[in-house]
């Protein structure tokens, strides 16, 4: 009677899920349909060989100036020369700019000057990615947002290409299966990696493992197990796109274990501007009565300002009444929004705190001429991010001349700061004491042995150059246009 029982319940339950499956695939094709009908409705006539081909890129947050948006600017500069019959279109959030103000602040703030006009799709629900709307399960929080705006996105602008040049992998099978695109990605960082993994494993204190969570085994088996499921669906959505590009060592392994698309994944290094720092002379450093440290990275909590701040003081504190030259640590670094200032804001504060006030600057927002002008200046380039995906601040420290002291981990480690033709490039240091001791090494060297390492570092970089990105790239996205 049980048995009787179970197949009664278990028959209906099965075809029924079976009609809510064939309903959820019909449903799906039928917004595919109704998707393709906008978009040629959206034309102003049919498809024919003069119309050109919409390849569209998904950065919400394209007027940030960071790293990451020079990619984006580069690639679309890319397409732009090489193929006539494409328009370049961007989705983003930045409502507070008009596409005119983002283009002057490209050529102001990078030096890159675009071939045709883009075409801006300005989305309204950004707020819906941005990680203060969720608290908790932050991560999945924005996923699930991403694929709202990216549906937004969709119903704006239908496109023949897209590609994801912001991190954000759950809108691929949304533009692909939806809008019957040709989907690649640009992975800067992966949302979630093997490292991320062990910090919860292992119950790390991180910036995002809060101190609660680690000292609570429930909690750490409990995050653990919410992390091991967002692994398994961001490797889900990431692996349907047709081309994928990482940009570094790192990233690469970390994107392989998780996606598992070996075939139709390569490694681009990000474009910096190598050659416009080139020009910047290089010699002997003169005698002068104050060094400076230059730091280049956006206003985040994964940067790690607070560490660069607490190791200077130590670097303050150690070093011998009196003794000449002075030291200055100049902060340089773009601000997205509300909470990047005030993170800027608190990172003044523990200046006071440790007494450093009147040593430390912050540079925020500055036009690429007076970035360059920092660090043509400085003899130091400071970076602290843990586990970095690639850092192009530091390649942009090391082509114009500084001696780079990078973190220990991540891209510098496994592909920047690296021997060249068994030279010292830079040094790489992993805490506030060890960074504190080799800033005070790097002072301590003769002029001489600094601009050995220096042009050591410069020659080294021509890897990163923007002609090194533009082959690669389009190399790698070749297949999307075939």
């Amino acid at each position: 009677s049980c048995f009787r029982l179970l197949c009664s319940l278990l028959i209906p339950a099965l075809f029924l899920s079976g009609i809510l499956c064939i309903c959820l695939v019909v449903l799906l094709w039928g917004i595919r349909l109704w998707i393709q009908q906008r978009k040629k409705q959206l034309s102003s006539a049919g498809r024919d060989e003069k119309q050109p081909l919409l390849v569209a890129f998904f950065h919400p947050y394209c007027n940030a100036g960071g790293g990451g948006e020079r990619v984006l600017w580069c690639a679309i500069r890319t397409l732009q020369k090489k193929y006539r019959n494409v328009t370049c279109v961007v989705y983003t959030g930045d409502r507070d700019a008009t596409g005119e103000e983002i283009v002057e602040g490209i050529f102001r703030r990078f030096n890159i000057k675009l071939i045709h006009p883009v075409k801006f799709v300005f989305l309204e629900k950004r707020y819906l990615v941005e990680a203060s709307l969720y608290p908790h399960f932050t991560l999945l929080g924005q996923s699930l947002g991403s694929v709202l705006l990216g549906w937004e996105a969709l119903l704006k602008c239908v496109p023949d290409i897209y590609i994801d040049s912001m991190g954000y992998a759950f809108t691929l099978p949304l533009f692909k299966y939806l809008g019957g695109c040709r989907v690649g990605c640009y992975v800067h960082y992966p949302t979630i990696s093997t490292d991320m993994l062990s910090v919860v494993r292992n119950q790390d204190t991180r910036f995002n493992n809060a101190a609660f969570i680690t000292n609570s085994p429930f909690f750490s088996k409990f995050k653990l197990v919410y992390y091991c499921f967002f692994a398994f669906m961001y490797g889900l959505v990431g692996s349907c796109s047709d081309v994928i590009m990482v940009n570094s060592s790192w990233t690469l392994n970390h994107i392989l274990s998780l996606w598992r698309a070996g075939a139709c994944t390569s490694v681009v290094y990000p474009p910096c501007d190598v050659q416009t720092f080139l020009d910047i002379p290089l010699e002997v450093e003169k005698s002068t009565s104050e060094y400076s440290i230059v730091s280049v990275s956006q206003f985040r909590p994964e940067k790690d300002h607070p560490l660069q701040i607490r190791a200077f003081a130590k670097l303050l504190k150690e070093k011998r009444v009196g003794q000449q030259p002075s030291l200055k640590l100049i902060l340089i670094g773009g601000c997205r929004n509300q909470q990047d200032e005030e993170r800027v804001n608190n990172l003044k504060r523990l200046c006071e705190e440790l007494g450093v006030g009147n040593d430390v600057m912050f540079r925020i927002n500055i036009p690429f001429e007076e970035l360059k002008r920092h660090l043509a200046e400085a003899t130091i380039g400071l970076h602290t991010m843990w586990n970095e995906h690639f850092g192009i601040g530091v390649v942009e420290c090391m082509a114009a001349g500084t001696v780079i002291l990078a973190h220990n981990s991540g891209g510098p480690k496994l592909d920047i700061v690296v021997p060249y033709e068994g030279h010292v490039t830079g040094f790489l240091a992993d805490s506030e004491d060890n960074y504190a001791e080799t800033m005070a090494y790097i002072l301590s060297l003769s002029p001489e042995k600094r601009l050995e390492i220096r042009e050591n570092a410069r020659r080294s970089v021509h890897r990163f150059s923007n002609q090194h990105f533009e082959d690669t790239f389009l190399l790698s996205v070749e297949p999307l246009f075939k």
